[in-house]
């Protein structure tokens, strides 16, 4: 949320930031509900002067005839100051409204440009494996193994779902417990147990609603499914003044929800893109001042994960035309998929500024004392989903088996390979 003040002052700005960021902006409707905010107002503190002045008139006394013809006039001018409010109320609400929908500022060291084809390369971390035999992608991995089905899903819940057994459902357990076990033990995030329904002020306050409310599940009493544990996580202050000090670090392993209404047709093949399915989120709540390191630090405990995997990747710096709604500036970190032969999402890392903060009133004390907004961030540490199929094709070998990272062979019972049920 923008700082009305801010936006009234900085307007060619923001048109400018907007467009950029290749998102519908009314600007002549807020200009001109603005300044018909600002004409209720003038005639308001008007009005309500006269009303304290007929109320002290009244309070000193006068003749009988004085104070009933004031009363008459306080009554009437009564009349206008309930319509006038009425019609302020509805203007401000209309501003709150296209305030409400105008995403972040994005940070000046983000490129510009129109989609996700103009983002830029910052890192690449890793080489992509060879293979001396025909590469699978996780779908035909999966089916050979007998342990990934997508058609026993569709029976159960429809399209977009998928039903893990086995050895690659341990595999995916054991990809979010280690996660977990490396942000909590060596990173310092507080491991948190969230509830996965989230209300409307929660959506609002990170941003989901009003504008992507078509991309939520949503139960018949008025509860959301979280997409991502970013809300749960990041609301936990919602409407506070934060005393204690200042970096606040949570993770938490949820599943998310999301009706990727705006995906139609797009990676209906396999486990990629799904209605359900798991993050590991990192969340963090910092100093207005300590936003732009705790990006880097933030991201670089993401990076740990897939290096410690061996698994290679690529970190970009998304352009304006790809940004998400709340963020100033976010880091996608890619990861090989040889099936795919190409990098895929599998983690955002993102700082907020104070956008999400302001408009869930998330304060701090500053070293004055002083309320001030927070800066929030956050990021997938990783989601497991993706990690999963990252590991069984980087990790296929010839006979359709799945070799165990090192990493979480302990958490596989000490298992190192992954052979098709007999």
């Amino acid at each position: 949320m923008h700082n009305p003040k801010t936006l009234r002052g900085e307007l060619d700005s923001v048109i400018d930031m907007v467009g950029k960021r290749r998102m519908p902006f009314d600007a002549k409707a807020y200009s001109d509900l603005e300044a018909r905010r600002k004409t209720l107002q003038t005639e308001l503190e008007a009005r309500q002067a006269e009303a304290k002045k007929l109320a002290t008139q009244i309070g000193k006394g006068g003749s009988d005839d004085e104070v009933a013809r004031w009363r008459k006039e306080g009554e009437a001018l009564k009349k206008v100051l309930d319509e006038a409010n009425k019609e302020f109320k509805t203007v401000r609400d209309e501003l709150e409204q296209i305030v409400a929908g105008l995403p972040n500022m994005f940070h000046e060291s983000v490129p510009v440009g129109e989609s996700e084809n103009d983002n830029e390369e910052v890192d690449r971390v890793g080489d992509a494996p060879t293979f001396d035999f025909k590469v699978c992608d996780h779908v035909e991995l999966g089916a050979n193994l007998g342990m990934m089905d997508s058609e026993a899903a569709a029976r159960v819940a429809g399209s977009r779902f998928t039903v893990l057994t086995g050895d690659l459902a341990r595999l995916q357990r054991a990809l979010t417990q280690w996660m977990l076990d490396v942000q909590t033990n060596e990173h310092g995030y507080t491991e948190t147990y969230a509830p996965y329904l989230v209300n409307a002020d929660s959506a609002f306050g990170t941003g989901q609603l009003p504008k992507f409310e078509e991309d939520l599940f949503k139960t018949t009493d008025g509860f959301y499914l979280t997409p991502t544990a970013e809300i749960p996580l990041t609301n936990l202050y919602r409407e506070t003044i934060i005393d204690e000090p200042l970096p606040l670090k949570f993770v938490a392993h949820t599943p998310c929800f999301r009706r990727e209404a705006g995906a139609y047709g797009k990676d209906t093949r396999g486990f990629l893109r799904q209605h359900q399915f798991e993050k590991v989120e990192l969340v963090q709540i910092v100093e207005a001042g300590q936003s732009w390191d705790a990006l880097e630090e933030l991201t670089r405990h993401a990076c740990v994960i897939l290096e410690r995997l061996e698994l290679p990747y690529r970190k970009v710096v998304l352009c304006s035309g790809d940004l998400g709604f709340s963020s100033a500036k976010t880091y996608d970190l890619e990861v090989w998929l040889p099936g795919q032969d190409r990098y895929r999402e599998i983690s955002s890392c993102s700082n907020m500024t104070d956008f999400q903060a302001r408009r869930m009133k998330l304060r701090y004390r500053n070293k004055n004392g002083k309320p001030e907004l927070a800066h929030t961030l956050n990021g997938s540490g990783l989601a497991a989903g993706r990690a999963l199929i990252a590991v069984m094709e980087n990790y296929q070998d010839a006979d359709g088996n799945i070799r165990v990272p090192e990493v979480l062979q302990a958490y596989m019972g000490g298992a190192t390979l992954i052979t098709p049920r007999s």
